[in-house]
C-alpha cells in the first residue's frame, strides 16, 4: 500500500518526535503503537497529538482532522500494517549544518549511530546522490571530501599521480626551468609539468598535470 499524503504526515511527525527527544531515550515502538492504535480508530486529535512541533506548523489540528476523517479506510490498513509481527521500527534523525553539509543517524539500542554523514567515506545510494555529494565537495574545497566520493580505482590512481608529483618536487632547485617572461614551465620527474606565472612580483603555479 502506497502511504498516502496526511497519513505519511502524521507518521512523519510521530518519528521526528523521537528523533528529537532528550535523554533517557524512549522506545520509539511506543510511539508507532501509539500511532498505529490512533490511527485505527481515525482519530484526528490523537494524531495531531503525536506530531511534532515542525509537523503541526505545515498543518494546523482542523487541516489534520479533515485529513484523517477522509482517509479511515486507508489508516486503518496501514495501522494493521504496522502492528504486523514482522513490522520493523527504525528510529532516525538527520542533522543539517549551514553550508547544506547533511549527517544521518539511527536509534539503535538505547543511543543514536552514523549510517551516513559527510565526513565519513563517501558514495550515493543513487546518481543523483552522488552527484549532490561531489558539489559539496567541490563548493568546500575539499581535497579528503574528494577523495571520498571516487570510486577505489580512480582514488588509487588520483592518489599515485598525486605521491608522483610530490615526490618529483622533492629536490625543486634541481628542476629544469623554462622561463618566458612572466610565464616559466618546469618539467618533473615522472612526466609531470607544472606551469607558472608571475604576477605582481610573485610567481604562481598556473596549472599542472
Amino acid at each position: 500500500m502506497t502511504p498516502v499524503p496526511g497519513a505519511a504526515l502524521a507518521l512523519f511527525g510521530v518519528l521526528a518526535g523521537v528523533g528529537c527527544a532528550a535523554r533517557p531515550l524512549p522506545d520509539p515502538r511506543d510511539a508507532v503503537m501509539a500511532y498505529a492504535e490512533a490511527a485505527a480508530r481515525g482519530d484526528g486529535a490523537a494524531l495531531y497529538a503525536l506530531m511534532s512541533s515542525d509537523a503541526r506548523k505545515a498543518r494546523g489540528e482542523a487541516e489534520v482532522k479533515a485529513i484523517v476523517a477522509g482517509e479511515k479506510p486507508e489508516l486503518a490498513e496501514q495501522a494493521q500494517a504496522l502492528l504486523a509481527p514482522d513490522a520493523r521500527v527504525a528510529a532516525t534523525a538527520l542533522v543539517r549544518y549551514p553550508d547544506g553539509e547533511e549527517a544521518a543517524l539511527e536509534l539503535s539500542h538505547g543511543r543514536y549511530w552514523v549510517t551516513a554523514a559527510g565526513a565519513l567515506p563517501g558514495g550515493g545510494r543513487t546518481p543523483e546522490e552522488a552527484l549532490e555529494q561531489l558539489r559539496r565537495v567541490l563548493a568546500r574545497r575539499s581535497y579528503d571530501g574528494l577523495l571520498r566520493i571516487l570510486s577505489p580505482e580512480t582514488r588509487a590512481a588520483v592518489e599515485s599521480d598525486v605521491r608522483a608529483l610530490v615526490e618529483g618536487l622533492g629536490e625543486p632547485a634541481e628542476l629544469p626551468v623554462k622561463v618566458d617572461g612572466d610565464a616559466a614551465t618546469v618539467g618533473v620527474p615522472g612526466g609531470h609539468r607544472v606551469k607558472l606565472r608571475r604576477q605582481e612580483g610573485v610567481w604562481r603555479v598556473e596549472d599542472f598535470d
